[in-house]
């Protein structure tokens, strides 16, 4: 008689779905050899800046002119003559080199991601050595292809890219240009 009661207890008792939570979270899974890549607003990306550029410009002008004028009057005992010279010159050169590197890592945040995909990235980095404060800023658009496995960006990938790279203290001050220097180079003599 136990048996045909379970059974009876077993059709009576309604029937409620089974319900379990997917382990798999679509947003959060990373592979065991790489880092979460960033992909959503908010997430952290390492750039690596590497950046290296030389320029050189050079300028030489030269610029002569002259002008002679002679007469001579001459009759019977009387023999004269006169000249008039007029002569100028000009030699004028210059030469400008620049060679700049910077070698830095900082970490941004992706502050918005466009329709394609593509992330917006801004964020600035300071630092205080031996008395002369630095600072580094980066902004520019990033294809999340062109991420690396361990969530790092080379800034050559970076494009409409904004690199500041900006000191201040005494290092600095003394590589600007003085006063004078400045008002011959405004005037074109420097």
């Amino acid at each position: 008689m136990r048996g045909p009661l379970l059974l009876l207890a077993a059709i009576a008792l309604p029937v409620v779905a089974a319900h379990a939570d997917d382990l798999y979270k679509r947003n959060n899974w990373s592979a065991m050899s790489a880092d979460r890549r960033a992909t959503a607003i908010g997430d952290l990306l390492t750039v690596v800046v590497y950046e290296n550029a030389e320029s050189t410009n050079t300028t030489k002008t030269d610029s002569k002119r002259s002008t002679q004028v002679g007469g001579s009057v001459s009759g019977g005992k009387l023999s004269e003559s006169g000249s008039l010279q007029i002569g100028g010159g000009y030699s004028g050169g210059g030469a400008v080199t620049r060679s700049d590197k910077l070698v830095a890592q900082i970490t941004v945040t992706v502050r918005s991601v466009l329709p394609n995909g593509d992330l917006m990235v801004s964020g600035q980095q300071t630092m205080k050595l031996n008395g002369e404060n630095t600072l580094i800023g980066i902004e520019g658009r990033i294809r999340p292809e062109d991420i690396e496995a361990d969530n790092r960006i080379l800034s050559s990938r970076i494009a409409d890219a904004k690199i500041i790279y900006d000191g201040k203290g005494f290092v600095a001050r003394s590589a600007k240009p003085g006063l004078v220097a400045r008002v011959f180079r405004f005037l074109g003599l420097g």
